[in-house]
């Protein structure tokens, strides 16, 4: 794609949406708190929200899940590993699938197979600033021709009967002036249903500090739900980004990895105003057993237990000896040795305490 274009004024058309979409964002009647009741949800990341990773979020608080970003090219070749992607159980809802790709024509018959799979809705990524995929034009690569990428969002839309959402960043970088404002108009008036911005651009990659203004001054302009990303990591700092910017729900990716309490400490801040405490030690080391469990009943042995144990640092953090506990488990791919490890540490943290 060419050099970042301007985006002309555009006077968007505000509609409504239908309830049930709406209160995928913000369930209602819950809680008193300004904030009660809005969605906090798991951003779409790649090896990391699959299937499991979703269930064991959403049974610890979260209220919607999005997939691993799914490569439209992989898709429509009938992947194997872009089929497993969009493959959603009967109880994995509410989710959304994420899809990507750099030809408007290919992304939108990739929209028609994630349809037929029956998520919530289909989420376009537009924010992904990953070299090998912003720089083939897919993801963030969109943002360097923003009149492209709205051209792109309104196929999509027309393509398909479900609701068409959006996932971005707030420019490529450096732009003298950000363009995700007029950006949100402009995908507003073109039938995009709710717009999710990770405050940071394209070039910053996750280093720096997420601007979330940029989220507030979008939010304003638009009619539609505007959900806040990047640098939400505790349940105080979910609070934090809605009372500056006044969206209507946070997404929360890296922090959940190693922690997916954070999604039930950031209901009990928002809907109640309660500060819920860390989980104990026994709860850390069940999370590692169910994640392993499920991993391995999903995807086998040794895969199962290889691609548990990015998640176990966190799981393990602050309990004594948690270090030696990580290093026995990174020698065992057995499923029965390691929830062997986990029993034996589990007893001999209960017996010191």
């Amino acid at each position: 794609m060419a050099s970042a274009a301007p985006i002309s004024a555009h006077s968007a058309t505000h509609s409504a949406a239908p309830a049930p979409f709406e209160h995928l964002f913000r369930r209602p009647g819950v809680g008193l708190g300004s904030h009660a009741g809005k969605a906090v949800i798991l951003a779409p990341m790649e090896d990391v929200s699959d299937e499991v990773f979703r269930k064991l979020s959403r049974e610890h608080g979260a209220d919607l899940c999005v997939t691993e970003f799914v490569n439209a090219e992989g898709l429509l070749r009938g992947c194997r590993t872009a089929k497993r992607k969009i493959t959603l159980g009967a109880d994995d809802t509410p989710t959304a699938i994420q899809i990507y790709g750099s030809n408007p024509e290919r992304l939108a018959e990739a929209a028609v197979d994630a349809e037929a799979a029956a998520p919530s809705f289909i989420d376009i990524n537009c924010g992904c600033w990953v070299p090998k995929i912003a720089g083939r034009g897919a993801g963030a690569g969109w943002l360097r021709d923003p009149i492209a990428m709205v051209a792109m969002a309104k196929l999509i839309v027309e393509t398909v009967k479900m609701p068409v959402t959006v996932k971005t960043r707030i420019g490529y970088g450096p732009e003298s002036e950000m363009p995700i404002i007029e950006l949100a108009k402009r995908l507003e008036g073109v039938g995009v249903r709710a717009l999710t911005i990770h405050c940071r651009t394209a070039q910053m990659g996750h280093s720096g500090a997420a601007d979330w203004s940029y989220a507030a001054k979008a939010k304003k302009e638009v009619h539609i739900p505007v959900i806040v990303n990047g640098d939400i990591k505790t349940a105080d700092d979910a609070k934090r980004a809605l009372d500056e910017t006044g969206c209507d729900a946070v997404m929360i990716g890296r922090a959940a990895i190693d922690h997916p309490w954070v999604f039930d400490e950031c209901r009990a801040l928002l809907d109640k105003g309660v500060h819920r405490g860390p989980p104990t030690p026994d709860e850390r080391f069940e999370m590692c057993k169910k994640h392993l469990i499920a991993n391995v009943g999903a995807r086998g042995e040794p895969f199962g237990v290889r691609v548990t144990r990015r998640h176990l640092t966190g799981y393990l953090r602050g309990l004594p000896g948690a270090s030696a506990i990580r290093k026995r488990l990174l020698f065992s791919d057995s499923l029965y040795e390691c929830l062997a490890i986990l029993d034996e540490e589990r007893q001999r943290v209960s017996t010191a305490a």
